[in-house]
Protein backbone atom coordinates (compact mmCIF):
# COMPACT_ATOMS: atom_id res chain seq x y z
CA UNK A 1 0.00 0.00 0.00
CA UNK A 2 1.74 3.08 -1.08
CA UNK A 3 1.12 6.29 1.42
CA UNK A 4 -0.54 9.52 0.57
CA UNK A 5 1.38 12.46 0.92
CA UNK A 6 -0.91 13.59 3.67
CA UNK A 7 -0.16 10.53 6.06
CA UNK A 8 1.72 11.21 9.11
CA UNK A 9 4.90 9.02 10.42
CA UNK A 10 4.28 8.88 13.93
CA UNK A 11 7.70 7.36 14.65
CA UNK A 12 9.44 9.77 12.76
CA UNK A 13 7.69 12.65 14.27
CA UNK A 14 8.37 11.26 17.56
CA UNK A 15 11.92 9.83 17.01
CA UNK A 16 13.04 12.80 15.54
CA UNK A 17 11.07 15.04 18.40
CA UNK A 18 12.70 12.97 21.27
CA UNK A 19 16.52 13.83 19.68
CA UNK A 20 15.20 17.13 18.62
CA UNK A 21 13.89 18.60 21.89
CA UNK A 22 13.65 15.89 24.83
CA UNK A 23 16.86 14.41 24.78
CA UNK A 24 19.22 17.47 25.12
CA UNK A 25 16.89 19.26 27.70
CA UNK A 26 16.77 16.06 30.05
CA UNK A 27 20.41 15.82 29.56
CA UNK A 28 21.34 19.42 30.39
CA UNK A 29 18.85 19.31 33.22
CA UNK A 30 20.40 15.74 34.20
CA UNK A 31 24.42 16.92 34.56
CA UNK A 32 23.30 20.16 36.67
CA UNK A 33 21.69 18.20 39.01
CA UNK A 34 24.34 15.10 38.71
CA UNK A 35 27.02 18.60 39.10
CA UNK A 36 25.79 20.99 41.86
CA UNK A 37 28.88 23.16 40.12
CA UNK A 38 27.29 23.10 37.23
CA UNK A 39 25.33 26.36 35.70
CA UNK A 40 22.85 26.28 32.98
CA UNK A 41 23.96 27.96 30.02
CA UNK A 42 23.68 27.64 26.37
CA UNK A 43 26.86 26.47 25.96
CA UNK A 44 25.87 23.72 28.44
CA UNK A 45 22.67 23.18 26.59
CA UNK A 46 24.46 23.15 22.78
CA UNK A 47 26.68 20.59 23.87
CA UNK A 48 23.96 18.31 24.44
CA UNK A 49 21.77 19.78 21.54
CA UNK A 50 24.72 19.01 19.36
CA UNK A 51 24.96 15.55 20.49
CA UNK A 52 21.57 14.58 20.81
CA UNK A 53 19.55 16.94 17.46
CA UNK A 54 23.39 17.18 15.63
CA UNK A 55 24.94 13.35 16.49
CA UNK A 56 22.31 10.70 17.40
CA UNK A 57 19.49 12.70 15.32
CA UNK A 58 21.58 12.46 11.54
CA UNK A 59 23.47 9.00 13.08
CA UNK A 60 19.94 7.27 12.88
CA UNK A 61 18.78 8.91 9.99
CA UNK A 62 22.28 7.88 8.09
CA UNK A 63 21.26 4.27 9.97
CA UNK A 64 17.87 4.31 8.13
CA UNK A 65 18.15 5.58 4.90
CA UNK A 66 21.58 3.32 4.40
CA UNK A 67 19.17 0.56 5.08
CA UNK A 68 15.97 1.67 4.23
CA UNK A 69 16.26 4.58 1.46
CA UNK A 70 12.78 3.84 0.67
CA UNK A 71 11.91 5.35 3.62
CA UNK A 72 13.10 8.31 2.92
CA UNK A 73 12.05 8.39 -0.60
CA UNK A 74 8.70 7.77 -0.11
CA UNK A 75 7.96 9.36 3.57
CA UNK A 76 9.94 12.47 3.26
CA UNK A 77 10.37 13.31 -0.72
CA UNK A 78 7.75 11.72 -2.15
CA UNK A 79 9.12 9.80 -5.04
CA UNK A 80 8.48 6.52 -5.60
CA UNK A 81 11.38 5.86 -8.14
CA UNK A 82 13.51 3.14 -7.35
CA UNK A 83 16.20 5.08 -9.36
CA UNK A 84 16.47 7.67 -6.51
CA UNK A 85 17.11 4.85 -3.93
CA UNK A 86 21.23 4.99 -4.28
CA UNK A 87 21.14 9.10 -3.74
CA UNK A 88 18.92 8.77 -0.69
CA UNK A 89 21.56 5.56 0.63
CA UNK A 90 24.46 8.06 -0.07
CA UNK A 91 22.65 10.82 1.75
CA UNK A 92 22.48 8.40 4.71
CA UNK A 93 26.61 8.02 4.42
CA UNK A 94 26.90 11.87 4.75
CA UNK A 95 23.98 11.70 7.79
CA UNK A 96 26.16 8.87 9.47
CA UNK A 97 29.14 11.24 9.03
CA UNK A 98 28.08 13.97 10.50
CA UNK A 99 26.07 12.28 13.12
CA UNK A 100 29.40 10.62 14.46
CA UNK A 101 31.33 13.93 14.29
CA UNK A 102 28.23 15.13 16.87
CA UNK A 103 28.49 12.05 19.21
CA UNK A 104 32.37 12.71 19.24
CA UNK A 105 31.63 16.59 20.33
CA UNK A 106 30.90 15.06 23.27
CA UNK A 107 34.07 13.84 24.18
CA UNK A 108 36.14 15.96 22.08
CA UNK A 109 34.66 19.48 23.12
CA UNK A 110 37.00 21.30 20.44
CA UNK A 111 34.98 18.94 17.78
CA UNK A 112 31.60 21.11 19.17
CA UNK A 113 32.27 24.40 16.94
CA UNK A 114 33.11 22.44 14.41
CA UNK A 115 29.87 20.18 14.41
CA UNK A 116 27.60 23.25 14.42
CA UNK A 117 29.10 25.01 11.59
CA UNK A 118 29.05 22.12 9.59
CA UNK A 119 26.14 19.82 10.89
CA UNK A 120 24.68 23.69 11.14
CA UNK A 121 25.29 24.71 6.96
CA UNK A 122 23.43 21.00 6.04
CA UNK A 123 20.56 21.98 8.12
CA UNK A 124 19.91 25.04 6.39
CA UNK A 125 20.36 24.08 3.54
CA UNK A 126 18.33 21.20 3.82
CA UNK A 127 15.36 23.51 5.64
CA UNK A 128 15.79 26.09 2.78
CA UNK A 129 15.28 23.30 0.01
CA UNK A 130 12.28 21.61 1.63
CA UNK A 131 10.85 25.30 1.85
CA UNK A 132 11.71 26.34 -1.92
CA UNK A 133 10.29 22.58 -2.42
CA UNK A 134 6.91 24.01 -0.54
CA UNK A 135 6.64 20.97 1.39
CA UNK A 136 3.24 18.41 0.83
CA UNK A 137 2.78 16.58 4.05
CA UNK A 138 3.26 16.34 7.25
CA UNK A 139 6.49 14.79 7.43
CA UNK A 140 7.86 16.91 4.80
CA UNK A 141 6.54 19.99 6.44
CA UNK A 142 7.68 18.35 10.25
CA UNK A 143 11.35 18.07 8.58
CA UNK A 144 11.49 21.87 7.15
CA UNK A 145 10.71 23.14 10.58
CA UNK A 146 12.92 20.76 12.97
CA UNK A 147 15.68 21.60 10.08
CA UNK A 148 14.93 25.23 10.52
CA UNK A 149 15.02 25.19 14.36
CA UNK A 150 18.52 23.12 14.03
CA UNK A 151 20.28 25.79 11.97
CA UNK A 152 18.63 28.76 13.98
CA UNK A 153 20.34 27.16 16.97
CA UNK A 154 23.38 25.77 16.03
CA UNK A 155 24.00 29.22 14.34
CA UNK A 156 23.55 31.30 17.83
CA UNK A 157 25.77 28.37 19.35
CA UNK A 158 28.72 28.53 16.30
CA UNK A 159 28.73 32.85 16.94
CA UNK A 160 28.33 31.98 20.95
CA UNK A 161 31.80 30.38 20.94
CA UNK A 162 33.20 32.25 18.51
Amino acid sequence: MESKKSDINKLYIISVSVLTFALPVICTVAQILLNRATNLSFVLFGKWFIFSAVGLRLLVAGIKQTSDPAFTAKEIFHINNTEALPIVRELGFANICFGLIGIVSLFLPQWRIVSAFGSGLYYGIAGLQHLLKKPVGVNEKFALVTDILIFVLLLVYFITML
